[in-house]
């Protein structure tokens, strides 16, 4: 019997045939490291859940009205979201040079072999595993981190406004461009990616709860609940902002509120 890994991988199962999508899910349930959080039926639907739930794998019909499978990751890209770990399933081989362009971990053939299954399901096992951030050098571990930055620069109606960081409620990221929303402003960041933000912040206070948001803690007004034991969260600015809060982050949140 082959080991199982520990760890969950999120997951979401895409296809416009509602059985073949009941099959998968079906057979993924032998699977304890795989965690089937949301399904869909078409591309858009696809979208939308890898962006609010941020799965760390999709299996993904490639056929599909409206946006198809190959479609999905194309859109990701094109937005500047970096895609999860891609499996497509489909009933045609002639699209799997194409599959494998786009950087696809695997491309699995209808009707599913559960043993070919267990086979991509280890590969992006490994994969994840390769990619876990390594052990930085002593050098760096003794290094005196960065004081946090107190003050940002907010650009708006062409004028550059300094807020104290505290006032930050959130920032979100859209097609490479941050938006600040902070208690009485709404502007652009001149910073390049939510990472870099979050770097020069207070850790303790700004938490990136999902890929494209991040939010000061004590700005968070109301955990909402939303579908499959996930969760939003409502911001304490003027338009009360709902944030979405990722799959991996809903731990630390259950943790931080005692929920």
């Amino acid at each position: 019997m082959r080991d199982r890994a520990t760890a969950t991988l999120t997951t979401i199962v895409v296809d416009d045939e509602q059985l073949a999508c009941d099959e998968l899910s079906y057979l993924l349930n032998d699977f304890p490291e795989v965690e089937v959080v949301a399904t869909g039926s078409n591309g858009l639907e696809a979208l939308d859940l890898i962006r609010n739930l941020e799965p760390e794998l999709v299996f993904l019909d490639v056929n599909m009205p409206g946006l198809d499978g190959m479609g999905v990751v194309r859109q990701l890209r094109e937005k500047g979201i970096d895609p999860p770990h891609f499996i497509f399933v489909t009933a045609y081989e002639q699209y799997a040079v194409e599959a494998f362009r786009l950087e696809a971990m695997d491309y699995l053939l209808k009707p599913l072999d559960k043993e070919r299954l267990a086979e991509s399901i280890e590969r992006v096992r490994r994969a994840i595993q390769d990619k876990k951030t390594p052990e930085p050098p002593v050098a760096a571990k003794n290094a005196t981190p960065a004081a946090p930055r107190t003050k940002l620069l907010v650009r708006s109606n062409n004028r550059h406004f300094i807020v104290d960081a505290n006032e930050m409620i959130y920032a979100t990221i859209d097609n490479g461009l941050i938006t600040l929303v902070t208690t009485n402003l709404e502007g652009h960041s001149t910073y390049r990616t939510i990472e870099d933000l979050q770097a020069n912040l207070d850790r303790d206070l700004f938490w990136r709860v999902h890929r494209s948001y991040l939010v000061n803690i004590n700005r968070i007004k109301e955990v909402v609940p939303w579908f499959k034991s996930s969760y939003q969260l409502r911001m304490d600015d003027k338009k009360h902002t709902e944030v979405p809060v990722s799959r991996v982050q809903t731990r630390r949140l259950r943790e931080l509120f005692k929920l």
